[in-house]
């Protein structure tokens, strides 16, 4: 199928229909720009689970694209404080939140869905700046030309005639190979995450656990051991409870068919026979029980090719220890709307090219430290046999929240880079 733009028109195809996707589409709407999303599913909905955006992120969410509004409609909540716990409950270190003024922004907590949903609804209202962005549902991507600024679908048809391709197809991503020239896998990590959403109400009467949390205050807990660890956290107002455990990924690679099975809680309940009794109470009250192996991504060399970038999990899948996931593909979202903000109607070859290298440049080394940050955070929380947590999950917390912007954090880069440069210099 091969598109024929109006001559002033901007092509915009962004593949993937999720948070990155969505984000980016709102980031880029605009007069004269017509945006096509292909989804691959037929809903395009996302997984029911809880979701946070670190105030790097946030600040573009509730601020910039003003969906404040629309998620506290929905129950998002500021994240007041971060706990940090050892397995016999005792609280080694509590941040608050509320105090990290420069941040610019807060630590918010979502139902996934919601947040799906309220960017959807952003991105393909007639309210918003420029034509509603159109969301193309079953439409699988298996190959991307970036020459001839192409893609495939599965059923066999061709969309040609795009001045920007964006690739936000997830950690599998089909057009990432075409962009870097090579097959670039995920990466076993040896970690793995089993996933609960738990109603408040239904724990908020157990005394053992009120003495340790209340499930509907607005505060992130970790528990954390030797190789396991707890993150959990209220959404919805208050309503649900989510519950995210680390456990080694003691799969086998031979064998696995899929990254995400169904949870055994004898397996679970074993994992963490260490930490206290009110934990393994909690998890008995989970209605379900997902399992998921996690993976993340070794660093690209290279996120663009031609009139194609690569962003979110295509680009540099991570680890959730540093919560950074989804605030990363925020990020590339701003960064996308903020170097083509000043392009009005269709851009030379030139244009895409040049602003899609200057995105790269500013967004790629960063993200490439906080992949490394993430893995390097997941390493055993105690020594082996000992209660007392060695390294401090905030602990790169200014880095990845001080933020404000793919433009400005380029300029401070060069200025740092400078001072550095003169810094050698002996005179």
């Amino acid at each position: 199928m091969t598109i024929t733009p109006a001559p002033s028109e901007f092509r915009i195809l962004i593949v993937g229909g999720g948070i990155a996707g969505l984000a980016t589409a709102i980031a880029l709407r605009g007069p004269n720009r017509r945006i096509q999303i292909l989804e691959q599913s037929s809903l395009n909905r996302e997984i029911g689970a809880t979701i946070s955006l670190q105030p790097n992120a946030s600040k573009f969410v509730e601020r910039s694209w003003n969906l404040g509004p629309h998620l506290r409609a929905k129950g998002s909540m500021i994240d007041r404080a971060f706990r940090i716990c050892s397995t016999d409950g005792k609280e080694q270190k509590r941040v608050d939140l509320t105090a990290k003024s420069q941040y610019g922004g807060d630590r918010m907590l979502y139902h996934r869905q919601d947040l799906h949903d309220v960017l959807k609804n952003a991105a393909t209202s007639t309210d918003g700046k420029g034509p509603a962005v159109e969301i193309l549902v079953k439409s699988r991507v298996v190959s991307c030309d970036c020459e001839k600024n192409s893609v495939v679908l599965e059923d066999g048809k061709a969309m040609e005639g795009f001045d920007l391709i964006v690739a936000a197809d997830g950690i599998r991503s089909r057009i990432r190979k075409s962009v870097v020239g090579e097959e670039v896998s995920p990466v076993r990590t040896g970690q793995a995450a089993y996933r609960m959403m738990i109603e408040a109400a239904k724990i908020e009467d157990d005394e053992d656990i009120r003495k340790f949390l209340d499930p509907r205050e607005a505060v992130t807990t970790m528990v954390m051991g030797h190789n396991n660890r707890l993150i959990m956290g209220p959404a919805r107002n208050g309503e649900l409870f989510s519950i995210v455990a680390m456990v080694p990924d003691v799969s086998d690679p031979s064998t696995e068919t899929s990254w995400t099975t169904e949870g055994n809680m004898e397996d679970l309940l074993e994992a963490f026979k260490e930490f206290p009794d009110w934990c393994k109470r909690l998890f008995r009250h989970a209605p379900e029980l997902g399992l998921w192996q996690l993976r993340d991504l070794d660093s690209l060399s290279s996120w663009t090719r031609g009139k194609v970038i690569l962003i979110g999990d295509a680009a540099h899948a991570m680890l959730p220890t540093q919560g950074q996931g989804a605030s990363q593909a925020i990020e590339d979202a701003e960064a996308i709307g903020a170097f083509f903000e000043d392009v009005s109607g269709k851009p030379s070859e030139l244009e895409v090219f040049s602003r899609l290298k200057l995105i790269e440049e500013a967004r790629l080394p960063r993200a490439r430290q906080i992949q490394l940050l993430s893995r390097q955070s997941a390493k055993p929380a105690t020594d082996k046999g000992d209660k007392k947590i060695k390294i401090s999950p905030d602990q790169y917390m200014d880095f990845c929240c001080t933020y404000n912007g793919a433009k400005a954090w380029r300029e401070q880069q060069e200025s740092a880079n400078v001072a550095e440069k003169l810094g050698d210099l002996s005179i």
